[in-house]
């Protein structure tokens, strides 16, 4: 292997005779597998639009049933609070229904106790007119009905 000074830049190695020949087999068949690997590479089948595309289909299905599963268990959520607050409402009305039932069973005892006790109380204090007083309690009676008529 022989190293020699280039004269000029515009002198390839490559083209000349000043590389060694075993260097300038390595170099050509070097640049030939690279020619070959560029060349495969190129020739290749192209599957990457076909992946794109399959996968953007998939994920857009994806995406849509995570939107609908979210959206159901979203409105299954609000539905069952709905009906927690339906029937808690139910629960109240008939709460405060049971309690004005017992308000006026409460207040309807309360009336017949007032009047049992008033009646007790009349039939106590009122007595019978004595035998000596009749005389003027017809008077009384007499004049009461002459001044209706």
């Amino acid at each position: 292997m022989s190293w020699t000074r280039l004269k000029s830049r515009d002198e390839d190695p490559a083209d000349g005779e000043a590389l060694d020949p075993e260097l300038k087999q390595a170099l050509e068949n070097f640049k030939a597998s690279v020619h070959a690997w560029g060349d495969a590479m190129y020739n290749r089948p192209r599957t990457i639009r076909e992946i794109v595309i399959r996968k953007s289909w998939q994920l857009a299905v994806g995406w849509s049933l995570a939107s609908l599963l979210l959206a159901g268990t979203l409105s299954a959520g609000f539905y069952a609070h709905h009906q927690a607050e339906v029937v808690a409402a139910r629960a109240a009305q008939r709460a405060a229904a049971e309690l004005r039932e017992r308000a006026a069973q409460r207040a309807e005892q309360t009336a017949q106790q007032e009047e049992q006790m008033l009646a007790s109380v009349d039939s106590d204090v009122s007595r019978e007119v004595p035998s000596a007083m009749e005389p003027l309690e017809q008077l009384s009676d007499e004049s009461s009905t002459s001044s209706a008529q």
